[in-house]
C-alpha cells in the first residue's frame, strides 16, 4: 500500500489532565503516514483521485483545536477516527502525537503516543427464524448502513434452511454480508448484539429461536479466542446455512485456521456432512 506522510504539524491546543493544561495550552506536535492507492492519482497527474495533504493537515490542526481531552490516549485515537471517516481514500491511519511540554519535573525531549487504525474486513452470519424473519435480516443490514463505523460492501441471498442443533422449532432464514469497520472485534460484537436486542432478541435457548442473530465469522484472517468471542466462528466449517451465503460473496477468503477457501469447506460439507439449505 502507497502512503502519504505529513510530520511533526504544530498545533496549540488544549489537551491535558490538569487544568493548567486545559485553560493555558501547549503546543502538540502530530505525524501521520496515511496507507493509500496514490496509483490513479500519479498516472494521471489529477488531485480529485488522490488524498490532499493539506487538506489533511488542516483537518488535523482543527480538530485538535477544537477538541480537549484529558489523555493524549485519548486524543489520538479520535484523531485518527475523524481522519478514517473524513477522508475516504484513506485504508489505515498511523498517527503519533507528541507533548513536548508535559508538566514532567525532570529532564526529558517529548512524550508521544503512536497507534494504527484502519478499516477491517469483516463477514458477518445473519439468521431469524421468528416473526416477520426477512424484516428482522433487512433491519440488520439497514442499521450496520446506517453505523458510520461500518460500510456494508456485499449482501448474500436469504436461504430458507432448517434448524441446527437439535431444538424442535420453525425454519430459519440464513444468509451472510461482509463490512469494512473501524470497530475492534470486541467492540464489532457489542455492535451487533445491541441490533439484536432492537430486533427483540432473547437468548433463553441454546441454539433456540431466535428474531435475530448475528455472528462474525471472519475479522481480517484474526485468530482469537475469548470468554465472549471465538474467530473464526466455532464449528463454521461443519455448516452449509453458513458456509453456502458467505460463498456467495467471497468464495475465497481463506479460513485463517484450517487454510482452505470457503468454496472448498462448502464442497466438503455438500458431498458429506449434515446439510440444512433447502433447494428452492
Amino acid at each position: 500500500m502507497d502512503q502519504i506522510i505529513v510530520e511533526d504539524l504544530r498545533v496549540y491546543a488544549y489537551h491535558g489532565v490538569y487544568r493548567q493544561e486545559n485553560e493555558e495550552g501547549q503546543n502538540f506536535y502530530v505525524s501521520v503516514i496515511l496507507d493509500t492507492d496514490t496509483r490513479a492519482a500519479g498516472l494521471s497527474d489529477d488531485l480529485e483521485l488522490s488524498t490532499n495533504y493539506g487538506e489533511v493537515c488542516r483537518f488535523l490542526y482543527t480538530f485538535l483545536r477544537e477538541h480537549t481531552y484529558r489523555l493524549i490516549e485519548t486524543a489520538a485515537e479520535r484523531c485518527a477516527e475523524a481522519l478514517l471517516l473524513q477522508f475516504p481514500l484513506v485504508r489505515q491511519v498511523t498517527l503519533e502525537l507528541k507533548k513536548p511540554e508535559a508538566p514532567i519535573r525532570i529532564p526529558f525531549g517529548s512524550v508521544s503516543v503512536r497507534i494504527m487504525r484502519g478499516w477491517r474486513r469483516a463477514y458477518i452470519a445473519c439468521g431469524s427464524n421468528m416473526g416477520d424473519r426477512m424484516a428482522h435480516l433487512d433491519a440488520a443490514v439497514h442499521a450496520l448502513r446506517q453505523d458510520q463505523k461500518c460500510r456494508v460492501l456485499r449482501v448474500s441471498d436469504w436461504m430458507e434452511t432448517t434448524p441446527y442443533g437439535g431444538v424442535e422449532q420453525d425454519n430459519f432464514l440464513n444468509g451472510a454480508l461482509s463490512v469494512e469497520t473501524l470497530y475492534a472485534p470486541e467492540e464489532l460484537l457489542e455492535a451487533l448484539q445491541e441490533i439484536e436486542k432492537r430486533e427483540y432478541r432473547e437468548r433463553r435457548v441454546h441454539w433456540g429461536p431466535r428474531t435475530l442473530d448475528l455472528d462474525i465469522l471472519l475479522y481480517e484472517g484474526r485468530v482469537m479466542d475469548t470468554e465472549r468471542l471465538m474467530i473464526p466462528h466455532r464449528d463454521m466449517q461443519n455448516r452449509d446455512f453458513v458456509l453456502k451465503p458467505l460463498a456467495q460473496i467471497a468464495p475465497y477468503e481463506i479460513h485463517p485456521v484450517l487454510g482452505k477457501a470457503v468454496v472448498v469447506l462448502l464442497e466438503e460439507v455438500e458431498t458429506g456432512k449434515e446439510k440444512h439449505v433447502l433447494l428452492n
